[in-house]
């Protein structure tokens, strides 16, 4: 008995973990970008140099910094955030580090309405300037 229930322990942490890579599909809309999308919302992920537990603590360092962004999560592996724009819209995003890639992967999406005039996109660039910035 011992042996099937560490057997089943096993099996679903492997799968959650699996998992913590995979980052919600963007909308039909042209209001996200994804690190994960195959499509026009594709973005690069973000590149990890060195510790990839230091430099995501250093992106999550950054994110709080931001007058337009609002940590609403954040563990070893995920940060969830919400951006508020200067008209007051909110977009949420999406950082999850992938140790093994040596890669975060990204994700920002607007919550209502059709498109986003390049919103989500600019901003994630801007963050990756930022964050590979404060690697030098």
């Amino acid at each position: 008995m011992i042996p099937l229930l560490t057997m089943v322990m096993l099996m679903t942490t492997s799968v959650a973990v699996a998992s913590t890579h995979s980052l919600p599909p963007c909308p039909e809309k042209p209001n996200c970008v994804s690190s994960q999308a195959t499509d026009s919302h594709r973005i690069e992920p973000f590149t990890v140099t060195g510790n990839a537990l230091s430099a995501f603590e250093k992106l999550r360092n950054l994110l709080g910094q931001r007058s337009d962004t609002t940590v609403i999560s954040s563990d070893e592996a995920t940060i969830r955030v919400e951006f508020r724009t200067m008209l007051g819209f909110v977009d949420d995003g999406l950082f999850v580090l992938d140790t093994p890639d040596g890669l975060i992967h990204i994700r920002s999406a607007a919550r209502s309405g059709y498109w986003d005039l390049g919103k989500n996109r600019s901003r994630m660039e801007e963050i990756r300037h930022a964050f590979e910035k404060a690697r030098e």
